[in-house]
């Protein structure tokens, strides 16, 4: 089995362009998927600061430090059972790159703070518009991730060279902006 039809926790890579539709990919592998039924928790790394990028992508204990006043799952735990894309992976730190690994590997988060380790099963979709193969080169991003993350490689050629697209992208769009706005049709446009 791929991986995307059976319920393994499979992960995929995707070497893509800037603004080409990365998210709605990763959502149509979700809603293909036995995992459909489950959540689909989208993060984009490259918007995450730093300082917190553990918190959010691991979740936290109350007294972790200053201002956790309660516990907080990250989005591995939000997204157990179904699918977390993980966008722009090429922009996290190799700390946070380390730790990812770790989870990837042993199927368990552990929360900032806490010793406790908690079994997660998710599907994990990664994409990048950064070469990773030059950023491993460069020591930007660890080699081990890289390869524990491109079990099943994608790559999206941008739109210029998939001009056969364009007409079915045009078909969705009016599918769906019809919907909401009846005026916007085929025959108005």
């Amino acid at each position: 089995e791929d991986g995307i039809r059976d319920r393994s926790p499979s992960r995929g890579l995707g070497d893509v362009y800037k603004r080409q539709g990365k998210d709605l990919v990763a959502r149509a592998l979700h809603d293909y998927s036995p995992r459909a039924k489950k959540r689909f928790v989208a993060v984009n790394c490259h918007t995450i600061p730093n300082e917190i990028a553990e918190t959010e992508l691991f979740g936290h204990v109350r007294g972790a430090f200053t201002g956790a006043d309660r516990n907080k799952p990250g989005v591995f735990e939000t997204a157990h059972g179904g699918t977390l894309f993980l966008d722009e992976i090429g922009d996290i730190s190799l700390n946070i790159q380390s730790k990812l690994l770790r989870i990837l590997q042993d199927r368990q988060v552990f929360r900032v703070g806490s010793v406790e380790g908690r079994q997660i099963n998710v599907c994990v979709i990664a994409a990048t518009n950064t070469d990773l193969v030059q950023a491993v080169e460069k020591g930007q991003f660890r080699e081990d991730l890289y390869f524990r993350l491109n079990v099943i490689p994608l790559h999206l050629p941008p739109l210029r060279e998939r001009r056969t697209d364009i007409n079915l992208l045009i078909d969705h769009f009016l599918a769906k902006f019809g919907q909401e706005y009846p005026m916007v049709n085929s025959k108005t446009i």
